[in-house]
């Protein structure tokens, strides 16, 4: 049976720490630029109905590294669900390549994919989730902190695709996650609900930052306006206007507290530039582990060694 990663939830706690294992000894050999061919003559498809520079390059480059090759479907190669059924892409995809990679919009299209495919569909990301992203922050954190105990994450913006996933997360490592949002940009409030009632984790819904940051031991930010939302950007701004990721704001946490963001990051906006220029900031620690944990996700779905 074909194993997918479309959400955190798909795999258990213990597949994650395999997952956060081998991507560290990953990252090792990529940097020393061992020679590592798990992918020799295979093919990943890369369907992008949502353009992104990082998910395109950390893919493209952790696949030919490790011996395989990349091929890069735009929005006008394919205008999956709109040119051409979902699920005649995806049987045909199975039967050219070993592994999909698709970045879209609509979550259901991701499922519909996966449904029909042969072969392993990683979800690079949907509106409603991020699912590798957040396998890379917890990677980094555990690389700052060396430990995942007693662990706090405040959210500071949009309760959205992002926040899901940290929610899921929350599912398989207890943790303590609070989301700081204007009141009517919360998380889908099932999400957060079946976490709470898995009961390994507390999440918690504030609508004041202040109080949200203190005592957290990662204080974490995303752009107030997403692809597909920029027409909002006016009103949004002014709903987000007191929670902006500031000097301030990070010295209300009251102790040593890393910063992260998924980038892109509008600097000004919903986070200053003296803060992701800060000893703080490991945001381009995690941007890089992207590339070494999607590496590891595509070795443990195809069973490569």
């Amino acid at each position: 049976m074909v194993k997918h990663f479309l959400h955190i939830t798909d795999f258990t706690a213990d597949e994650i720490w395999e997952t956060l294992n081998l991507a560290k000894e990953l990252k090792v050999k990529f940097r020393q630029r061992e020679d590592y061919k798990p992918f020799k003559n295979k093919s990943l498809a890369m369907i992008f109905a949502k353009p992104s520079a990082r998910t395109r390059v950390s893919f493209e480059t952790g696949f030919e590294w490790m011996g395989g090759h990349a091929l890069f479907l735009g929005p006008n190669d394919i205008g999956i669900g709109k040119r051409e059924e979902i699920k005649d892409i995806s049987r045909l995809f199975s039967r050219f390549n070993d592994l999909m990679m698709a970045r879209l919009f609509d979550h259901q299209h991701i499922l519909e994919l996966a449904e029909y495919s042969e072969i392993p569909v990683i979800n690079g990301l949907t509106n409603y989730n991020h699912p590798c992203q957040i396998m890379a922050d917890i990677f980094t954190i555990w690389e700052h902190r060396e430990y995942l105990d007693d662990l706090k994450i405040t959210y500071v913006g949009d309760g959205n695709n992002v926040v899901h996933s940290w929610i899921h997360l929350a599912e398989r490592f207890p943790m303590k996650f609070i989301c700081a949002c204007p009141e009517g940009y919360e998380p889908n409030n099932e999400v957060v609900q079946r976490c709470n009632k898995v009961g390994l984790s507390s999440v918690e819904v504030l609508h004041d930052p202040v109080a949200a940051v203190k005592s957290a031991d990662v204080v974490y930010t995303d752009v107030w306006a997403s692809m597909g939302q920029k027409a909002e950007v006016e009103e949004r701004e002014k709903a987000f206007k007191q929670f902006q990721v500031n000097e301030e704001l990070m010295a209300a946490t009251g102790k040593h507290t890393l910063f992260m963001h998924c980038l892109p990051a509008e600097r000004g906006r919903e986070v200053t530039d003296g803060v992701m220029e800060s000893d703080a900031s490991i945001v381009f620690d995690q941007a890089e582990n992207r590339l070494h944990v999607q590496n590891s996700i595509m070795v443990t779905l195809a069973g490569g060694d």
